[in-house]
């Protein structure tokens, strides 16, 4: 992923919701008197504001979605375009190619705070992933393709399913106990997912899926309140436990993660008893929030290691 997109989706969140849209697919009534067939998707779709959400946020969430930003007058983009739609075609709906006409469809150009064209941004699970400007050799797109396919192909079953000619192999039925929980998360009711999620833990103790939504909730619940002055107070009373973990989710909340978590580590170290075992316990819940092996999470484990034994 280029630098400027790099982070701006959780893949591990994004393989939940592909997975789920894939489900539904396949688990929709047919209407070609086949049964469970994903329908059919063309490799090149011309894209206006009223189809954006059904043509590129909803086609996202089962493959990659290639968004060529262009332009009449633009000389650039009619060398480009025929690029990208032809290596569309080739790809046999491993991910598909949204062609918009920024001057017909100004809320879009303005969406993505395009300044010129062509500017091609590719949306995976509704978010943007990746993106270039300019006109790039065919060598150069080929490979910024293979690295987007690349990062997202485990994450994404439709991609390897379009790649080798089958469908997604069928999985089990959504659980409802995490359906209704996530609804709850979608309608902003954090404390209806929270019990939700408690709820499945009370059961099932060991339900590490439970686990990471519930620290996930959590969190966000408390992103949302977030207040960047938090930082600032907990800087100046380093004794003062509830002012570390506000700072730690202020931190964590605007991409200072590492921050975040040497905070409370330092914060381990100078305290003992319930204090020490109440800012350990916050901390686990934030790692939760992260994909297994995240760099940052393993390094603050192995801090966090030290600064108790």
């Amino acid at each position: 992923m280029s630098a400027a997109m790099a982070g701006a989706v959780d893949l591990s969140a994004l393989k939940n919701r592909a997975e789920a849209t894939s489900r539904a697919a396949r688990q929709a009534p047919a209407t070609n008197g086949e049964s469970g067939a994903a329908p059919a998707t063309a490799a090149v779709i011309d894209v206006t504001e009223a189809t954006f959400q059904a043509e590129v946020v909803e086609k996202s969430m089962q493959v990659p979605v290639v968004v060529d930003l262009w332009a009449t007058w633009c000389g650039p983009c009619k060398q480009l375009s025929p690029v990208l739609e032809r290596l569309a075609r080739e790809a046999n709906g491993a991910w598909v190619l949204a062609k918009i006409d920024v001057d017909a469809n100004p809320r879009i150009a303005q969406l993505f705070q395009v300044q010129s064209v062509p500017m091609v941004i590719a949306i995976a699970g509704g978010q943007p992933v990746d993106a270039f400007a300019g006109a790039l050799p065919e060598p150069q797109i080929r490979q910024w393709i293979d690295s987007l396919l690349n990062a997202l192909r485990d994450q994404m079953p439709c991609i390897r399913a379009a790649e080798e000619g089958v469908e997604p192999a069928a999985e089990e039925p959504e659980d409802p106990r995490f359906t209704a929980a996530e609804d709850a998360l979608e309608r902003g009711d954090y404390a209806a997912a929270e019990a939700a999620y408690q709820q499945i833990l009370a059961s099932e103790p060991n339900n590490e899926q439970a686990k990471a939504a519930l620290s996930q909730v959590r969190f966000t619940a408390r992103a949302e309140q977030a207040d960047p002055a938090a930082i600032e107070r907990a800087d100046a009373a380093p004794e003062v436990i509830d002012a570390q973990l506000a700072a730690a989710d202020a931190e964590v909340a605007v991409g200072r993660v590492a921050e975040g978590f040497d905070r409370l580590i330092r914060a381990i170290k100078r305290t003992s008893g319930d204090d020490r075992d109440r800012i350990r316990q916050h901390l686990i819940e934030m790692f939760e929030i992260f994909p297994e092996g995240d760099d940052r999470v393993v390094a603050a484990r192995r801090a966090l290691a030290s600064a108790l034994f």
